[in-house]
């Protein structure tokens, strides 16, 4: 949790240079039995804080996040920081209702990555561009930014708690007329992920067919 923590001061000191303003980190704490609440308070930072979650996923994790932010534009980050900080303060600077990270494109880089897991991820981006999102290369990469209003206009509309959210989110934003931004990147793989292929490979999958029956029944439609 440190290292996330430093991520966060990592990026807020990039900002800062590019003229950004003030800055805050929101920690959500997933139901985790690991200390990490106890470990950023004691950190006594400002501008961090930890808010804890039901353990029900990283798409309510997310949600739960964005919801206790209070920033003009929000960054919803994986705290192993796969995209650097100084990748992440580029696509800040991006104009756009959304803007997300790309594994995929000219210029994207994936770091140590093993084989099987790259195949398995063109696997699962195949099945979400035929279902949800054509032309979409990478929904998964994590890290996306968020015009405030944007934010609090997707999240609460969200079905999907698990892994896929990020299916869920753009094809929301899409959907609902945002201007939306893919941004080539550069990531590394960390061999701690908690993704686990084959439980949550399914259940991606699944959320994936949920997506597109909300989007058959104009779920996301505008009002």
């Amino acid at each position: 949790m440190g290292a996330g923590v430093e991520g966060y001061l990592q990026l807020a000191e990039l900002l800062k240079r590019a003229g950004v303003g003030s800055t805050e980190c929101v920690v959500v704490d997933d139901g985790s039995t690991d200390g990490t609440a106890e470990k950023v308070a004691a950190m006594g930072i400002d501008g961090v804080s930890v808010v804890r979650a039901e353990h029900r996923g990283k798409g309510a994790a997310s949600a739960r996040g964005v919801s206790a932010s209070l920033g003009l534009r929000i960054v919803v980050v994986d705290v192993d920081w796969s995209v650097a900080p100084r990748q992440v303060a580029e696509l800040v600077a991006v104009q756009a209702d959304l803007v997300y990270a790309s594994r995929e494109g000219p210029g994207a880089r994936r770091i140590a990555e093993p084989g099987w897991r790259h195949l398995l991820g063109r696997g699962f981006n195949a099945v979400v561009q035929h279902a949800v999102l054509a032309g979409v290369e990478d929904s998964q990469c994590g890290c996306k930014v968020f015009q405030r209003a944007v934010a609090l206009d997707i999240f609460p509309r969200l079905t999907v708690q698990g892994w896929a959210f990020d299916v869920e989110v753009l094809t929301v934003a899409f959907l609902r007329g945002y201007t939306v931004r893919e941004v080539p990147t550069v990531w590394r793989h960390e061999g701690d992920s908690r993704v686990r292929p084959g439980v949550d490979g399914l259940a991606m999958l699944r959320d994936v067919l949920r997506v597109r029956r909300n989007v058959e029944r104009g779920r996301y439609s505008k009002r």
